[in-house]
């Protein structure tokens, strides 16, 4: 979808563009960094937050003509930060977003057939992969901000190993913050390293001589006293999720008598416009903006203006259990790499402060570096991208820190399920045809389905409405100030049938008012999340202490449907559900909708086997199984 360009800078923008550029520490650096990737396949680029690597190596391989031989494409870990950037070099070069610069990001695309320089997420350039394995259409691949290590980032290092052997002429340059530079350099077969100097400023680290006990607190007295003895510049502070964000932001807002703080939220559930406001320049009203984040804004985001960082030295992570197939939410102290990025931040326009809310002991004693992604996630649909990309053996695949040889084994048994993989494997007609969607395996099967059973239109509004809870946040909103109506405005749409009709409900609805953002407004939902798609469908059946969900590896794998549902008060026996997250210590179905019993055997028959085996009896009929039943089960 090509969206409306953006205006070209004017003359004096571009000027001041011009004097900024030549200011950043790679510019005395460019006709070396040229020279080594011309004589070089592979170039590992270490640089630390501020160096320029970002924004202007794609403009130098442009204008030594790297592109006329094909695109030079430059991948993300986050959509913001794809589309952030291509604006911004965009500018810097003087021509409208779409045309010499676009990006492409998940059902957002703003690009020309002849676009030369392409800021993409890794997941774009994934799928891209599985179409055209050699990318003849790319000539330089710049994998940015490696380091973060995401699934996706390390899927693309696996394999634009492997093809670059078969593309001698295509160039990979993988740019890293950290020391981990010289591990993807080994990785590499010993690729060199060009190292830019570091932060275009100096920061200054300042410790806490005791534990904080209170970490919200602590962040909003360090705030305070930021802007009551701190020379003029905006506040970047991090916490580790959404709720500890709003409730720091609520604080800020009423201990602010006389209204000079510009305080803004930022995470990944937020829409896109929320999230473009930390970019705004503050408005003369205020004194100083303070911007509130996760730890998107360690690397993905760059945010002129920022001096100052509050660092709560803490962070949530997802973690996935092979065993169970569920994803917990953790919080756990960040790593040394994450620490040394959150202080850069600070040094972007001029010398800056960070305010660790640890000691400098505490500090010592952190992990170097955080567990790769890759290492505790689901990677179903990834496996299947191998497969369909032609790795014959997921074990042997040249990961950069293999995942768990169970984790491999529950996800190939998953997609057997599905019937992408054969007993063996291989890939069959109906996986080709899944790996082919940006999507989830589940969904992908669910939507192929759909065309045989006349119901397409049907699941596409289903998953473009499930797609939404990931990618631009939650259908629903529900301010912490406003829990009541946003609850009474969401039963609204509620259907007894679950909450995939539900969804379907509100997309229906969404239509009927002409897609209306004042609707959207009045009804608490998410005007932009009714525009994307994402992740779907497993079985459980009803038991008399929950349901019962795969893989029955343990007695206690029993879920309870989440109190968000509309099935919350009166649960049918059978459901399918999107997703098993670990809340408040107790397994819940996220996304529920009642099935008829008989549809798992005809539609998911490896499903069907697997349950039976487990839970016996007439699936048409309405029987529940008590917990001891599956335990005696279990000990035969």
């Amino acid at each position: 979808m090509e969206q409306a360009k953006m205006s070209i800078p004017s003359e004096y923008n571009l000027q001041k563009i011009s004097e900024q550029k030549r200011t950043l520490p790679i510019y005395s650096m460019k006709e070396r960094f040229l020279k080594i990737i011309k004589a070089n396949q592979v170039v590992i680029v270490k640089g630390e937050t501020g160096s320029g690597k970002s924004t202007q190596l794609t403009q130098y391989l442009y204008e030594a003509g790297f592109a006329i031989h094909g695109k030079i494409g430059c991948t993300q870990p986050r959509r913001i930060a794809a589309k952030s950037l291509a604006q911004r070099v965009a500018d810097e070069m003087g021509s409208n977003l779409g045309d010499k610069v676009g990006y492409k990001i998940r059902f957002d695309y703003t690009a020309a057939a002849d676009t030369s320089i392409i800021y993409m997420t890794d997941g774009i350039l994934l799928n891209e992969l599985a179409l055209e394995p050699q990318i003849y259409s790319y000539s330089v691949i710049i994998l940015d901000e490696a380091h973060e290590r995401l699934v996706n980032t390390d899927m693309l290092l696996g394999i634009l190993k492997s093809t670059i052997k078969r593309r001698p002429d295509l160039k990979i340059i993988i740019t890293s913050a950290t020391l981990d530079s010289a591990k993807f350099s080994r990785y590499f077969d010993n690729a060199i390293i060009f190292e830019i100097p570091g932060r275009t400023f100096p920061v200054d680290i300042l410790y806490e001589s005791n534990p904080v006990p209170d970490h919200i607190n602590a962040c909003l007295s360090t705030i305070l006293k930021i802007h009551r003895t701190e020379k003029s510049g905006d506040v970047l502070v991090f916490l580790p999720g959404q709720q500890e964000i709003e409730l720091l932001c609520d604080k800020i807002v009423e201990v602010d008598g006389p209204g000079e703080l510009l305080v803004l939220p930022c995470y990944a559930s937020l829409t896109m416009e929320e999230q473009n406001k930390v970019f705004e320049p503050v408005t003369p009203e205020y004194k100083r903006k303070i911007v509130v984040a996760t730890n998107i804004a360690e690397t993905s985001l760059t945010i002129d203006g920022i001096v100052y960082v509050v660092d709560s030295g803490i962070m949530k992570e997802s973690q996935y259990n092979p065993r169970t197939r569920m994803t917990t939410l953790v919080q756990r102290p960040i790593t040394q790499a994450q620490a040394i990025q959150r202080s850069g931040r600070a040094g972007r326009t001029r010398p800056g402060k960070a305010f660790r809310l640890y000691s400098e002991t505490y500090f010592s004693k952190m992990a170097e570096a955080p567990v790769p992604e890759i290492q505790r996630s689901n990677l179903e649909s990834n496996i299947l991208l191998l497969v369909a990309n032609g790795v014959e053996d997921i074990y042997k695949f040249d990961f950069m820190d293999p995942p768990s040889p169970e984790s491999i084994r529950s996800c190939l048994i998953e997609l057997q399920d599905l019937q992408a993989l054969t007993s063996t494997g291989g890939l069959t007609s109906l996986g080709r045809q899944m790996s082919r969607f940006p999507l989830d395996p589940r969904l992908s099967r669910m939507l192929i389905t759909s065309s045989e059973l006349n119901c397409s239109e049907e699941i596409l509004k289903i998953v473009s409405m499930l797609s939404v809870q990931s990618s631009t946040g939650k259908v629903f909103f529900r301010p912490r100030k406003l829990q009541r109506l946003a609850d009474m405005a969401k039963a609204r749409f509620f259907n007894v049938k679950g909450d995939y009709t539900t969804l379907l409900n509100v997309f229906n609805s969404w239509i009927a008012n002409n897609k209306s953002e004042r609707w959207c407004r009045e009804n608490f939902i998410n005007f932009k999340a009714l525009e994307e798609s994402v992740n779907i469908s497993q079985v459980a059946r009803k038991s008399s202490r929950g349901f019962g969900y795969l893989p029955y590896s343990s007695p206690n794998n029993f879920a309870f449907i989440h109190a968000g549902s509309a099935l919350f008060r009166n649960p049918p026996q059978w459901v399918i559900y999107e997703e098993l997250k670990n809340l408040s210590g107790k397994p819940n179905l996220i996304n529920v909708i009642a099935i008829q019993p008989d549809w798992i055997q005809l539609y998911a028959p490896g499903f069907y086997k697997k349950m039976m085996t487990v839970l016996p009896g007439d699936i048409s009929a309405n029987n529940t199984l008590d917990l001891d039943d599956l335990v005696t089960m279990l000990q035969l």
